[in-house]
């Protein structure tokens, strides 16, 4: 059979392994939790291309730290990154009763609902962020829109859009057809659940610095928010330890965002996600290769 992740034998393998998020998800959480750093430690171990990308991120962002320091981050991500992806299964199965009893909201999520201009959520890839598109539908009524990866795995594939929209309140666009569904649906009043902080090469970005090293970074949230007339929320979200659950953090909108310099709000942008990193720097997604694309001339960091 082919290796590939549309083969028989990589649906069959998705299919065991939703099955397996699906058993767990009864499971109290403190103990998922343990699965969670158990499946991080064998990241550690074996997912070598992934510690070696968050290794030379922590590298690029924080070279205040000594090898041992960035280690013992990396270490402590990827429990976190295993409990990410393990939680997928409560995220995707469990009820919303029990959900809403594990996420923790701080702030105004209710200005979604009250505002008269679209709201744009701003929420960088925080290995929790999954948990953040979990409540702007559990405690809010704003219909939810947002923007996803499609997986080259139709089985996985079905099954994220299924469990991202299963409360009934939302619709995700993936990323590689046109935006004008989406546009639609903010000038319908859909709120917009943005995550800007990803490489998606040069097309429609600027090389902003982040951590002090010029990133690739898309220019779109500061556009669309102008072209449009939204308001922009930043939000922040946290798995925290054990069994305690989640924290979702729903900041003050900007009131000064956007401007007519589309450049200068993304380094502001980006600004703010550096100093929220720095609060829970284990978190924030590492194993992403966030300075891939370079400037021309410049040699590859990866």
């Amino acid at each position: 059979m082919s290796g590939r992740s549309d083969s028989p034998s990589a649906r069959l393998a998705a299919w065991l392994l939703l099955a397996f998020l699906h058993t767990i998800q009864w499971l109290p959480l403190a103990w998922q939790a343990a699965l969670g750093r158990g499946v991080g430690w064998l990241f550690w171990r074996f997912a070598k291309d992934r510690r070696r990308i968050a290794l030379r991120n922590l590298e690029l962002c924080m070279p205040e730290l000594d090898t041992a320091t960035r280690e013992a981050l990396v270490r402590e991500h990827l429990g976190w990154l295993g409990r990410s992806l393990l939680e997928r299964g409560l995220l995707w199965y469990a009820s919303p009763d029990r959900l809403r009893g594990l996420i923790q909201v701080e702030g105004d999520i209710g200005l979604a609902e009250r505002s008269e201009r679209p709201v744009m959520w701003l929420v960088p890839h925080f290995l929790g962020l999954d948990v953040a598109g979990a409540a702007t539908q559990l405690f809010q009524k704003r219909w939810v829109s947002s923007i996803y990866q499609t997986q080259s795995n139709p089985v996985l594939d079905a099954a994220m859009r299924k469990g991202r929209l299963r409360f009934g309140v939302g619709e995700v666009y993936p990323r590689s057809d046109s935006g004008k569904p989406l546009f639609r649906a903010i000038k319908r009043g859909d709120a917009f659940f943005n995550l800007p902080d990803m490489d998606f090469g040069e097309r429609d970005a600027a090389y902003v610095p982040f951590f002090g090293v010029p990133a690739a970074t898309l220019l779109a949230p500061s556009r669309l928010a102008r072209a449009l007339n939204m308001v922009v929320q930043p939000v922040v979200a946290e798995i925290l330890p054990g069994g305690q659950g989640y924290r979702v953090r729903f900041l003050p909108p900007w009131d000064d965002f956007p401007t007519a310099d589309a450049e200068a709000d993304t380094r502001r942008m980006n600004a703010w996600i550096e100093s929220e990193i720095r609060r829970n720097p284990a978190q924030y997604l590492w194993v992403h290769k966030r300075f891939k694309t370079r400037p021309r001339g410049e040699p590859p960091l990866y």
